[in-house]
């Protein structure tokens, strides 16, 4: 134990000159902080030469510089470093990717607005289709009405179609029982024929309010106006051949009556 305590004696004294001859010699500063980068000579770095064991599993965080980034359509960036604008049917891949298809409610509410759009379709025309009948409803009656009064003779005529209407209907009812043994021809023209000619006589002016409304109507049918007109002109020739030739007649019977007038005359004068 004196040996080890005297051998420990002995060799920290030339430890502690040793330490004290090489302070002397190799001055050195010793910090507590590190010094500002300012004031560290150029070349000199306080980091270790030698790389930590821990830097492969630390993270490199980018630090976050505070100069602006240019847009992609900014002009400061050259027309070769801009991307090229997509063609049309990269645009319409790119659409058809993003859309999602349609749900079962978004059908069901497809569905329902086509039945409702139907619907109101529907009613919408159900709804025309009555303002139209109702339309054409008051235009006939409006018409009807319209053609009743123009068929009555105006108040200067001073015709009146109360006793004119019956006296026709009486003379049409004649003409059925004048043609009742007859053949069905007859039975179905003589009345007619002595009705109208009853109101040709009794009211003309409403009978020619009539013949003018016919005439509007066969207007419309050019083979019946022409079948018309050709009746027409055929009786009214008719008529005035039988006129002409009563006439004719009655100046013949007149001038027999005369002479025979004149026979009778001579005779009477000579038997005196």
């Amino acid at each position: 134990m004196a040996a080890r305590v005297l051998l420990r004696h002995r060799v920290a004294a030339p430890l502690m000159a040793a330490t004290l001859a090489g302070g002397a010699l190799f001055p050195s500063v010793a910090l507590a902080e590190a010094p500002p980068q300012q004031q560290q000579p150029r070349g000199y770095s306080l980091q270790p030469k030698k790389k930590p064991i821990y830097d492969d599993s630390e993270t490199s965080i980018p630090k976050h510089t505070a100069t602006p980034v240019p847009s992609p359509a900014s002009d400061t960036i050259p027309a070769s470093s801009k991307p090229l604008p997509e063609s049309e049917d990269e645009q319409q891949q790119h659409q058809h990717v993003v859309t999602r298809r349609p749900t079962p409610t978004d059908r069901l509410a497809a569905q329902i607005g086509k039945a409702r759009l139907f619907l109101y379709r529907q009613a919408v025309s159900a709804e025309d289709g009555v303002n139209a009948a109702v339309d054409r409803a008051f235009t006939l009656e409006q018409s009807f009405t319209s053609t009743v009064a123009s068929l009555a003779p105006p108040r200067e005529s001073g015709e009146q179609l109360m006793p004119g209407l019956v006296y026709v209907l009486v003379a049409s009812m004649a003409g059925s029982i004048v043609s009742r043994n007859r053949n069905i021809l007859l039975r179905a023209s003589l009345p007619l024929a002595l009705g109208v000619g009853a109101g040709w006589v009794v009211v003309p002016v409403t009978m020619a309010n009539v013949a003018d409304l016919l005439w509007t109507y066969e207007k419309r049918f050019p083979a019946v106006a022409d079948a018309h007109v050709r009746t027409r002109e055929g009786l009214q020739r008719a008529w005035h051949m039988t006129k002409l030739h009563a006439e004719l007649g009655r100046d013949y019977v007149e001038d027999k009556v005369g002479e025979a007038r004149d026979v009778v005359e001579d005779w009477v004068k000579k038997g005196k």
